[in-house]
């Protein structure tokens, strides 16, 4: 009987996710009055700004990934070889963005870096997306130290950094060739939900005023009927597209440690 009511519970679920999707992907295929057709895929593939905006966006996503995993690596690795105490400290500071609305963070930043602050990263568009790199990278900090930090509880950091301590390695030749090679799933795990974070990010990007993907769709929705429904169903895409490499990524590595 438990078992029957979990099948009703995933199938009511699977209904409550499917459906919306499955209406949304059916409208936007109804651009053309009484036949299905691709129509307003092509607009938007078509559209010069979907192709600056998203670009724009992609860039800054991988910058934000680098500077997540220059950050979080070192500082998780650091913590579990030698500040265990303060690791309650940590979590509690990376969690700080889910509760923190990212347009309180935004208008932070643009308080204490304007045009007449002592350091205007406002006031040029460099340091503009500067600012927006880091406050991307405020906003996926809880993915990615969560991915980092349980990659690192699968292995044994403490032996792997005496045996490479007896060689002679330093601690840049230690995170870099046996760190993050050992929590290279991990990392990628949460390069890929920061990805999907920065494609779909609206507030920081709108309030800064730069070209990105989510101002882009938001305008796009308030302007056109059925573009904004493929757009939506494109972006869905990719945010799955990086669940599945995730997932991909982690069965590779599963199958590479397998024993010969």
């Amino acid at each position: 009987m438990k078992r029957l009511w979990a099948w009703v519970a995933l199938a009511v679920g699977l209904l409550y996710f499917i459906l919306p999707l499955v209406g949304m992907t059916n409208f936007s295929l109804k651009m053309r009055r009484g036949e299905y057709s691709f129509d307003a895929y092509m607009k938007v593939f078509a559209d010069d700004r979907f192709r600056e905006t998203f670009t724009y966006s992609v860039t800054l996503a991988l910058f934000t990934i680098l500077v997540g995993v220059l950050l979080v690596v070192p500082t998780a690795y650091w913590v579990r070889l030698k500040l265990p105490f303060l690791r309650p400290y940590i979590e509690f500071i990376t969690l700080l963005p889910l509760v923190i609305p990212a347009i309180v963070i935004v208008f932070g930043y643009i308080r204490l870096y304007n045009t007449s602050s002592w350091l205007p990263l406002t006031g040029s568009a460099f340091g503009t997306d500067l600012l927006l790199v880091f406050g991307y990278t405020t906003l996926a900090l809880p993915y990615m130290y969560r991915a980092v930090d349980t990659g690192l509880r699968t292995i044994d950091v403490t032996t792997l950094t005496e045996a490479a301590q007896s060689l002679g390695a330093g601690w840049i030749t230690i995170i870099g060739r046996i760190i993050l090679p050992n929590v290279l799933v991990a990392v990628l795990s949460g390069a890929f939900l920061t990805f999907a974070i920065v494609i779909g990010e609206f507030t920081m990007a709108a309030l800064l005023n730069r070209p990105a993907f989510g101002p882009y769709m938001q305008l796009l929705g308030a302007n056109r009927a059925y573009e904004p429904a493929a757009l939506a169903v494109i972006a869905f895409v990719i945010t799955w597209g990086c669940l599945g490499l995730i997932q991909l990524v982690s069965r590779l590595q599963k199958f590479a440690q397998r024993p010969v």
